[in-house]
């Protein structure tokens, strides 16, 4: 069991320091999904919280595994995970609520789910995954199940 563990977290490791998908699956597909970030505008970034775990993990205060990153969301792996690869997609900047969240914003968080899944599962051995939208804050989370050695 132990070495089914170091093999899976071995394989993470791996996935997360060469994940490095091509550009026309990071590219937009309409100009409506199209997101500018606020220092592409010109404005200062105030969209950060000091008391926000998430946006420590952004600003480098807080340790955390990560296995994707882009303008817009970063995702990592979940500090208390349910099963291997658990892993959290999260928004570059902090949103109160879904509501305050750009839609732009969230169709890029939601559009890495296939690439950050498929990956962990490859790298997990677990056969499939299901996410959903945390309504304590604006964050995918991905599960994956399927395997017996290591998943749900």
């Amino acid at each position: 069991m132990i070495k089914m563990e170091s093999l899976a977290r071995r394989r993470l490791l791996i996935l997360s320091s060469h994940i490095n998908p091509p550009a026309e699956i990071l590219r937009p597909v309409s100009p409506l999904l199209a997101s500018t970030s606020a220092s592409e505008k010109g404005e200062k970034d105030n969209y950060s919280r000091s008391d926000c775990v998430f946006c420590n993990i952004i600003r480098g205060e807080a340790p955390a595994l990560k296995v994707y990153e882009d303008d817009e969301c970063l995702c990592i792996l979940d500090t208390n995970p349910l099963c291997h690869g658990h892993s959290l997609i999260i928004p570059k900047r902090h949103f109160s609520s879904l509501d305050a969240t750009p839609p732009a914003i969230i169709g890029a968080m939601c559009s890495k789910v296939p690439l950050i899944s498929n990956a962990v599962m490859k790298a997990t051995g677990c056969g499939e995954y299901f996410s959903f939208l945390s309504i304590m804050s604006v964050v995918i989370i991905v599960i994956l199940f399927g395997s017996k050695d290591s998943c749900f």
